[in-house]
């Protein structure tokens, strides 16, 4: 069971957890949509491209116990898909955003949000940086 506290950490059945703290992506072990995988992958061979968690909360939750460097959603997602996960990862150390990097804001007049990355804080900003290099690939 996972479990986060607003400023008091994360849990994994009991446990504490923290999302990893790698900052390369050479290795990184990387789940969500398979074009975004696709995409990066010709970008930067060196990520290890997972299987698709089609549970988006269940994805971003595996980012926080560190099972995955990052992960990904496609456009679509909803508070009742993110709030939760996106509590945990932070907890966990990590980060939840848009693919400019600006944080989830919750209950606003969006009826749903862009693609997202999640990912401990040194890849988040190496993913973000990727992406907005590589922005027409990603649109």
């Amino acid at each position: 069971m996972f479990l986060a506290l607003r400023g008091q950490g994360a849990w994994l059945n009991s446990v504490p957890i923290k999302a990893s703290a790698g900052a390369t992506l050479a290795g990184a072990r990387l789940a969500g949509p398979k074009r975004f995988l696709d995409r990066l992958s010709a970008i930067n061979p060196g990520i290890v491209a997972q299987p698709k968690v089609h549970s988006l909360a269940l994805r971003i939750a595996r980012v926080a116990h560190g099972a995955l460097d990052a992960a990904f959603a496609s456009s679509g997602s909803h508070d009742w898909d993110l709030a939760a996960a996106d509590l945990l990862v932070h907890e966990a150390g990590g980060a939840l955003t848009d693919f400019v990097g600006r944080p989830l804001t919750y209950d606003g007049s969006e009826a749903a949000y862009g693609a997202l990355i999640a990912a401990g804080p040194a890849r988040h900003a190496a993913l973000i940086e990727l992406v907005r290099d590589h922005e027409t690939e990603f649109a």
